[in-house]
């Protein structure tokens, strides 16, 4: 069983949830559900697949919250 990590957006003027996996060309795709666009990953990473494992461009690491403004 392979897995990927896939970052989930929203997009404010469609209202569609976007997600993609990074350094996986190809492995991306929108939905108006979270369960709608979990299936459509899922089924866009299996055919992605037909051509054998990528070689991924990037790790996914994770994610950091950074505060920017004045100190009052």
């Amino acid at each position: 069983m392979n897995v990927f990590t896939a970052v989930i957006e929203k997009c404010p003027d469609t209202g569609l949830f976007i997600g993609y996996v990074p350094g996986f060309a190809g492995a991306h795709t929108q939905a108006r559900t979270l369960d709608e666009l979990r299936h459509n990953l899922k089924e866009v990473i299996e055919m992605l697949l037909e051509d054998g494992l990528p070689l991924l461009e990037t790790e996914f690491i994770g994610t950091q919250t950074v505060m920017v403004g004045t100190d009052e």
